[in-house]
């Protein structure tokens, strides 16, 4: 219990000086790339797990949808957790239960026990993802936050560029099993900065509302339950419709009655005493809104991608697990590079015209995607995913701050929460979306005696491509009306 006994921030501010509210940055960096790790290093091995399972496309990529799925819900959780647990204990128990999470898919026999694996690596990632951005808004200055967000952000996607390389030689040497093992080291280290850095207050001291509060109110278990429910409903939907569009319907009905049960419920906590997952009082603010919008498309589209692209490297051009990742390294060093650039960028530049230019290379990207095939030298296909990654670049540290600098301070905890939750609900649509269309334009595809296997395959794939550019392009529409009230602070 000594990882987990009250160290005030007060304490480490005077321990450590000035520099603390840096060191303390790079301590939750370093939680949240182990977080990323397992939604990143796996994706390259599901041919070999499928392989091994002897698993379709469609039960296939809940590889990826029940992580994501977890962490989506779990991120509306993670305010409550804060204001009732306090920062150490909760970022502490969140980094072993991810750590549980990769010993247990690492060992696991059953397909089953492979997605509780998954279930309780995304659940410890949707709470550990939303701390940092409330610890850049609450303990930098106006002034620092876009810096302090491209640093974070930098250190940050250097785990998704290097995970899938190292995780496709992992897969050709070691196996599968080896992916999950991956997150141990980084969890071990995190534990041992959140006893050195991680206050048991939040990073401005213990003044703060929902550290103010004497007996913290109870988890909102109903409202959990509802987006629980409204979640899984969405998700198979999607997967239901290629086999029956009646048990399609009725779960997407059951999906929208739930999450427009968990909206009122909401509204009835916030005019009672309850304490609700969701703050609807976000809403008021414009900013806020348009960046919800985006960040449902972009999730869509960006984790959409991380699931599509290693299949397409395996499956539409017959490389291996290593080749996948390698492809994807150069793309992530240049992310690393644009992030903190774009980053310095946020603190003076308008957020509408930053993200929509990262909308457009994203898309750009997709769209370069439809000419690649077997006979597309490799540099050229790693420099239409180097497009997109930039595109990520300045999306990443723009979007959060631009949505969230107008919030008062007492809702930051939950507007963190909330942007996260709708980005990784879009995420887990987008994985569902692009398993069950690739599947399906695989099945049409394959029928067509005018084209050859590969043939097939292929304009399947890049059917699934066209979609994702889409999707981007009405997310660049929807960015170009997020306005940040960046004047204001001039």
């Amino acid at each position: 219990m000594h990882l987990f006994a009250p160290s005030p921030v007060e304490t480490l501010k005077a321990r450590y000086g000035e520099r603390y509210r840096w060191l303390l940055l790079m301590a939750l960096m370093v939680g949240v790339i182990a977080s990323i790790i397992p939604s990143t290093s796996v994706n390259v091995a599901i041919p070999a797990m499928s392989a091994y399972f002897g698993l379709g496309q469609e039960r296939a990529q809940w590889i990826t949808s029940a992580f994501m799925v977890a962490s989506t819900v779990a991120m509306l959780v993670t305010p409550w957790m804060l204001s009732r647990f306090g920062y150490r204990a909760t970022y502490a128990w969140a980094i072993g239960l991810l750590m549980l999470g990769g010993v247990s898919g690492g060992l696991a026999q059953h397909f089953e026990l492979l997605l509780f694996a998954r279930l309780a690596e995304g659940a410890a990632a949707g709470i550990i993802q939303p701390i940092p951005a409330v610890v850049i808004l609450r303990a930098f200055a106006p002034h620092e936050q876009g810096r302090s967000g491209g640093i974070f952000g930098m250190g940050v996607v250097l785990a998704p560029a290097l995970a899938p390389s190292l995780g496709g030689l992992l897969v050709d040497w070691l196996g599968w099993r080896s992916t999950f093992f991956m997150v141990v080291p980084p969890c071990l280290l995190s534990l041992w900065l959140a006893w050195k850095l991680v206050p048991s207050s939040t990073p401005e001291g213990p003044q703060t509302q929902e550290q103010g509060q004497s007996q913290p109110k109870k988890l909102d278990l109903l409202g959990l339950s509802l987006v629980s429910i409204g979640t899984l409903g969405s998700l198979n939907a999607l997967v239901a419709f290629h086999h029956s569009h009646t048990q399609a319907a009725l779960l997407l009905v059951l999906a929208v009655c739930s999450l427009a049960g968990f909206v009122l419920w909401q509204r009835h906590l916030l005019r009672g005493d309850g304490q609700p997952l969701m703050d609807l009082r976000l809403f008021g603010h414009r900013p806020f809104v348009m960046g919800c919008i985006v960040a449902f498309i972009y999730g869509t589209a960006m984790f959409g991608s991380t699931y599509l692209l290693p299949v397409f490297i395996q499956m539409g051009l017959g490389m291996s697990a290593s080749y996948a990742g390698n492809l994807l390294l150069p793309a992530g060093l240049v992310l690393a590079v644009t992030i903190p650039l774009v980053g310095r960028m946020a603190d003076t530049q308008p957020t509408h015209w930053l993200v929509s230019i990262g909308m457009l290379l994203l898309a750009a990207s997709f769209a370069l995607m439809l000419w690649a095939g077997p006979s597309t030298a490799l540099w050229l296909l790693a420099g239409f995913i180097v497009v997109g990654r930039i595109g990520l670049g300045f999306i990443l540290p723009s979007l959060n701050l631009g949505a969230m600098r107008p919030l008062p301070r007492e809702l930051i905890a939950q507007g963190s929460g909330t942007i996260s939750f709708i980005r990784m609900l879009g995420g887990a649509m987008g994985v569902g979306l692009c398993g069950i269309v690739l599947e399906w334009r695989l099945a049409v595809q394959a029928a067509n005696p005018a084209l050859t296997e590969v043939q097939a395959r292929m304009s399947a794939f890049h059917e699934s491509f066209a979609m994702l550019t889409a999707l981007c392009l009405l997310a660049f529409v929807a960015a170009t009306q997020l306005r940040s009230p960046t004047k204001s602070t001039h």
